[in-house]
């Protein structure tokens, strides 16, 4: 059924051949007019609108397409699109749009510049009922916030599930725990005093036969008492061991289930790597590792958290330390780039498998055989905390490098009218002083 309201465009249509240079005038200014409402329409629009012909030359966009995409501030118009969407297969878009124009396609990417953003893109062909390739009308969705809003809705889903475990865990194991302690230090001490009664215990002189095999007897069964006395403390030593883990794995969800706020203040980067190295040197000196800190001479301080810090670089060290045999090397590293420092934690370990690399931050998930599964989920806290990021390069074989970057002052985001790209801050750290152990 026809429309019983034609547009304005539809009625010219139709008599445009008996139109006068007036009337045609009339028509231009009207089309004008037109074509100035819509663009005000779609400049008002927060989401970006494009139209991109079959070849993927862009013939219209608004400002927040502009915007969004880092498109030049003059004319874009003609534009090839991919050289701003690279994440598109135009190609296949282009045989979708001429195969079936009744459908809408959507799709999800990231974008890097001019700004981090996660886009949604909705495509539908310009003239649906035309056959062969007419284009496309592109709509581009800014979701970055609407997908961090999820990602931080269903962490702290994550965050309440373990808390209400940690806590479980933590009344109903920490007890325990601590009665086992006590009393396996009572042990101790009663075998101490056993030891020592068995070394005081007078030794009988022999007179006769039966004195000496009494006296012999009396020996055999002090050495005996020696050699039990010895297995029994070494039991003893790995309970006290194992209680110590234990200890250690209900700490970390304690730390896990009571975030604080860092306590932010002016301190150096590279004290912390060199306080925390001296922390752990004798576990280090104990596994033969050799360490190689290369740091920044001159780094400037940062907005940061030392204890907190200390606490990141603790667990990135130790699961370096258990990823890593004997003989393996430890390199730590910090710059300056980006309006920020850094700092890095490699090692020669086998390396993350690609398909456990997105799971490491889970809780619970490790890729160690007595891995509690909460250490790096802490560090992306803290660094998340003090409004840093985490980069994480592994190959299996080789090893693994954990980058965390701290903001040396408040952040500001790249303003969205200036398309020029940001400058290239990659810089190579200054060895310092490789310490071979």
């Amino acid at each position: 059924m026809a429309s019983s309201k034609s547009s304005f465009l539809d009625k010219i249509l139709g008599r445009i051949h008996r139109l006068d240079a007036e009337g045609m005038q009339t028509v231009v200014q009207r089309l004008a007019r037109e074509r100035t409402f819509l663009e005000t329409l779609f400049n008002a629009i927060e989401d970006g609108v494009l139209v991109v012909e079959a070849e993927g030359r862009i013939l219209y966009c608004n400002q927040s397409a502009s915007q969004l995409l880092g498109l030049p501030a003059g004319n874009p118009e003609g534009q090839n699109i991919q050289k701003y969407l690279s994440q598109l297969d135009w190609s296949k878009l282009a045989a979708w749009d001429a195969a079936d124009g009744q459908q809408v396609l959507r799709h999800e990417f990231e974008i890097e510049y001019p700004r981090p953003r996660f886009v949604r893109l909705y495509a539908t062909p310009l003239d649906r009922e035309a056959t062969g390739g007419s284009g496309l009308a592109l709509i581009l969705h800014d979701a970055t916030e609407a997908r961090q809003k999820s990602l931080e809705a269903i962490e702290s889903e994550r965050i309440q599930a373990l808390t209400l475990l940690a806590a479980s865990v933590a009344h109903e194991i920490g007890n325990p725990l601590n009665a086992l302690h006590i009393h396996l230090q009572l042990m101790e001490r009663e075998l101490r005093k056993l030891r020592q009664k068995i070394s005081d215990a007078p030794t009988a002189r022999p007179t006769g036969l039966r004195a000496r095999r009494a006296a012999e007897d009396a020996r055999s069964w002090e050495k005996e008492a020696h050699d039990l006395s010895g297995k029994i403390e070494g039991y003893l030593g790995v309970a006290k061991g194992e209680i110590t883990r234990l200890d250690y794995i209900v700490t970390q969800f304690l730390h896990a289930i009571r975030p604080s706020q860092p306590q932010l203040r002016a301190a150096s980067l590279n004290d912390i790597v060199r306080e925390t190295l001296e922390l752990l040197r004798p576990e280090l000196e104990n596994r033969a590792l050799e360490i190689r800190a290369q740091l920044r001479p001159k780094l400037p301080t940062s907005p940061i958290d030392p204890a907190q810090v200390k606490q990141l670089l603790l667990n990135l060290i130790k699961n370096a330390m258990h990823a890593m045999t004997k003989g393996g090397v430890l390199t730590l590293q910090t710059g300056e780039e980006n309006g920020g420092v850094w700092v890095s934690v490699g090692d020669t370990g086998a390396g993350i498998a690609p398909d456990q690399i997105n799971r490491i931050f889970e809780p619970f998930f490790t890729t160690k055989k007595k891995g509690s599964g909460l250490g790096l989920m802490i560090v992306q806290r803290i660094a998340r905390e003090h409004g840093g990021r985490i980069n994480v390069d592994s190959k299996v074989g080789q090893g693994t490098v954990f980058r965390v970057w701290f903001p040396r002052h408040e952040r500001k985001p790249l303003l969205l009218g200036d398309s020029s790209p940001p400058p290239a801050a990659a810089e190579t750290p200054v060895v310092e002083s490789p310490t071979p152990m």
